[in-house]
């Protein structure tokens, strides 16, 4: 292959001696962190076989993620040395491979020191073991290696801005540990400050701008700042390479740029990998209404760690309220909200107060969601989903022209495909006086018997509550029209709504009366089937001949 990619004009340097090539020098090949060419080199210059060599190419394979064959190569190492080093390096294995009893059980077995100490650290939060975590802080001593484990955990229990004061204090006196500028992007993503995260980022991309995990970490921020299709182009050079160190990663996060594609084929196999494929697993579930199958996904994390987790449970058991009736998975769903809005980590973010808005919609109280959301409405102006909720908080609060307006630049199929969509439009309409615009509404969108009816309800009182009453004697027709069995309030309702019609026909109220004046309420008297509409009609044709 290497010949091949020569033209003949070289052929003749290179039989002739003048074209030499190079054999890598090993140690640089590790300074650079290319893994895969040091082990390659090791395979092919020493086989790999000597103790040495051995420790090298499974030192190599920890870096590029292949844990567990790493994890096989320390334990024939170990079965030849009982050296306490190597004893640490397999528990260690484990501990990535998520094997966290074993590895807990092999770290008991060689003496007390740093690196066990912070190992042990990390396992009592992997088992939740709270007391053994505590002790173990107490534990930790002021050198870089056990701040940046302290740092590291402050961050997996989402307690970002402590993450971030001590990978500043570090950075103070070892700017060289440029790396901790990702930690920081990190962080700062996590706290949604997008931009800063970039600044962050940038630093680090200068030096290193091939490092697979800040390139993925800054498709994540493009995600965030402008949309999937940008997020996707970051790692355009990095989508067809397999085998590389955060594959699955980048496969998770192109489901998200995606927009759900491919999750089914994808996710379920990231689930014990990357932590937030359950998660986003769970949300493609939310997004095609398979709620049992969300349930049973997050029902399996019975103690919720991170707000993402707390969020999500929050939502279905929200979805599960609704569907059920069941003021238990609404006690649920508040409770779950309230825990991350009123965090003193999370209170100021903006998940945070999507959190404390969600609470109080369920517990309808509209005006203290109205506060919360309007916080952060600067950052949700094209959202239609957060358009939703707050035209949603602005009709319950009676600010009807402005929720009209928000319903109204909605575009998302899936939200003006819901009937709670068009009956709250049709609300809308009706209190900012354009009934027939609601009527129109319900003639476009009237498909389900069931989902006709209930507009038909609502449009029928609501009309004739606001006193248009033409609107509303139509909807009350279609209403009898549509009930397999007579019902009385129908009948009533079409009957006082014509009788308003004709007052605003006989006194020229504009609102109320319909367009061609008498001549539609006595034709519409004239479908229903009841007695006493032939009654009604004698009487206005009489009272007009008079």
């Amino acid at each position: 292959m290497i010949l091949s990619r020569i033209s003949r004009d070289h052929l003749g340097n290179l039989k002739s001696g003048n074209l030499r090539l190079t054999v890598p020098d090993f140690d640089d090949l590790i300074m650079k962190r290319d893994y895969t060419g040091a082990r390659t080199l090791l395979e092919y210059t020493n086989s790999g076989n000597d103790g040495l060599s051995k420790q090298w190419r499974t030192f190599c394979n920890f870096h590029l993620g292949n844990y567990k064959e790493a994890l096989n190569d320390y334990r024939d190492l170990k079965t030849q040395s009982e050296d306490s080093i190597l004893i640490m390096n397999v528990a260690i294995c484990m501990f990535y491979l998520g094997m966290y009893n074993d590895s807990l059980e092999v770290v008991d077995a060689i003496p007390n020191n740093p690196l066990k100490v912070r190992l042990l650290f990390h396992l009592a939060h992997k088992l939740n073991d709270e007391d053994r975590l505590l002790e173990l802080h107490g534990s930790l001593r002021d050198i870089v290696e056990d701040q940046l484990s302290l740092a590291s955990m402050h961050y997996l229990r989402a307690h970002y801005q402590d993450a971030i004061d001590v990978y500043k204090k570090i950075l103070l006196d070892k700017k060289e540990l440029i790396a901790l500028n990702i930690y920081l992007g990190l962080c700062y993503y996590k706290l949604d400050y997008y931009d800063i995260s970039q600044e962050a980022l940038d630093t680090y991309l200068l030096k290193y701008p091939d490092s697979i995990i800040a390139i993925n970490l800054k498709s994540c921020n493009r995600f965030r700042l402008a949309n999937g299709r940008a997020a996707e182009n970051e790692l355009k050079n990095l989508i067809r390479t397999e085998g590389i160190f955060g594959a699955d990663l980048i496969k998770h996060n192109l489901v998200v740029f995606r927009n759900g594609e491919g999750a089914l084929q994808i996710l379920p196999k990231l689930i014990d990998v990357i932590p937030e494929a359950r998660l986003n697993l769970t949300i493609y579930y939310l997004r095609s209404v398979e709620i049992a199958k969300a349930q049973e996904l997050m029902g399996l994390i019975l103690k919720p760690t991170v707000p993402s987790e707390y969020i999500l449970k929050g939502v279905v058991h929200t979805l599960l309220a609704q569907k059920l009736d069941s003021r238990e998975h609404l006690k649920n769903a508040q409770q779950y909200f309230q825990l991350v809005g009123g965090s003193a980590t999370e209170c100021d973010t903006i998940p945070g107060r999507q959190c404390m808005a969600s609470a109080f919609f369920l517990y309808g109280q509209f005006e203290e969601v109205l506060v919360y959301l309007n916080s952060i409405r600067s950052f949700f102006v094209n959202d239609d989903v957060f358009n939703y909720n707050y035209a949603q908080a602005k009709a319950a609060t009676g600010n009807y022209k402005e929720a009209m307006e928000l319903l109204l630049g909605i575009s998302e199929p899936y939200i003006i495909q819901q009937p709670s969509f068009n009956m709250i439009l049709s609300k809308c309409h009706i209190l900012c006086g354009h009934s027939e615009e609601a009527w129109n509404l319900y003639l476009a969108k009237s498909s389900r018997k069931n989902e006709s009816i209930m507009m038909l309800q609502l449009i029928s009182i609501e009309c004739y509550r606001v006193g248009q009453y033409w609107v509303a004697a139509k909807a009350f027709d279609m209403l009898e029209k549509l009930s397999l069995d007579p019902n009385p309030e129908y009948w009533e309702g079409l009957r006082g709504a014509c009788i308003g019609a004709l007052y605003s026909t006989i006194t020229e109220r504009n609102i109320g009366a319909p367009p061609n004046g008498l001549t539609d309420i006595l034709d519409l008297l004239r479908q229903s089937s009841n007695p006493q509409a032939d009654t009604i009609i004698r009487v206005i044709i009489r009272r007009l001949s008079d």
